[in-house]
């Protein structure tokens, strides 16, 4: 059976939000929410991967794992740092995690586990509806066009990845979920290509796997989770978590 390693990048240095990681949603810092929902999908051994000894500290005071590691250029570039620090024998896939997304989906992180490993796939993500007409315009909502429709079970390859779209041709266009799957020679390998163009025009890392052919397939969920990347994002995420509560 293929082994899954689940890994969240994350750190202070956020240019919209600096600190964000340990800012507190009902007592707890959203890198601690992030890490124990994923940890709670049962997919494999959970660590945060960061710079920060903060962030590495926070995590431990839960009885976290946490591993240090220098500074990268993306997430994904720390991602395979951390795995490579880490060590640990026998890992086919590793699922990475956003640490900034506090209310990502349990159920939609073990399907995209399971289509995945069973479909050996090399890297997917996930993607939901886009129910705003002005989040094609906000640039802080990544968006992903698909060769098809997808649903749950049937996922489609990326065609592109978007912060802007300012036409009116929104067909096969999802809101861009930061979660990936990767098999681990998927990951060496994007580790050991240089930054495209694209990607550092756009801040997009997932572009350096479209400009160098790689395939992403792309997986449906129902859930939009609200990622956190300013401080609007902060005050509405702790009002709605803290409601729940």
């Amino acid at each position: 059976m293929s082994k899954t390693l689940i890994l969240i990048p994350s750190r202070m240095s956020a240019s919209r939000l600096p600190g964000k990681p340990l800012l507190k949603i009902g007592g707890k810092s959203i890198i601690s929410h992030v890490y124990l929902a994923a940890k709670d999908t049962n997919i494999g051994d959970t660590f945060v991967a960061t710079e920060d000894e903060e962030i590495y500290n926070n995590i431990k005071e839960i009885n976290g794992n946490a591993i240090l590691t220098n500074k990268a250029r993306t997430g994904s570039d720390r991602i395979y740092a951390a795995y490579k620090k880490l060590n640990l024998k026998d890992i086919d896939y590793i699922l990475n995690i956003q640490g900034d997304e506090p209310f990502i989906d349990k159920e939609s992180l073990i399907n995209l586990n399971n289509h995945s490993i069973k479909n050996n796939l090399k890297i997917s993500t996930l993607a939901s509806q886009i129910k705003n007409i002005d989040d094609y315009k906000n640039e802080s909502i990544v968006k992903v066009s698909t060769n098809d429709k997808i649903n749950l079970n049937k996922p489609s390859k990326a065609k592109y990845f978007f912060r802007n779209i300012d036409n009116k041709k929104y067909d096969n266009i999802y809101h861009h979920i930061g979660i990936y799957l990767y098999e681990v020679s998927t990951l060496e390998k994007f580790f050991n290509l240089a930054q495209t163009t694209n990607e550092k025009k756009m801040k997009l890392e997932q572009l350096r796997f479209i400009d160098n052919n790689i395939n992403i397939d792309v997986y449906f969920t129902k859930q939009s989770p609200i990622g956190i990347d300013t401080k609007e994002d902060y005050l509405r995420a702790k009002i709605l978590m803290e409601s729940k509560n």
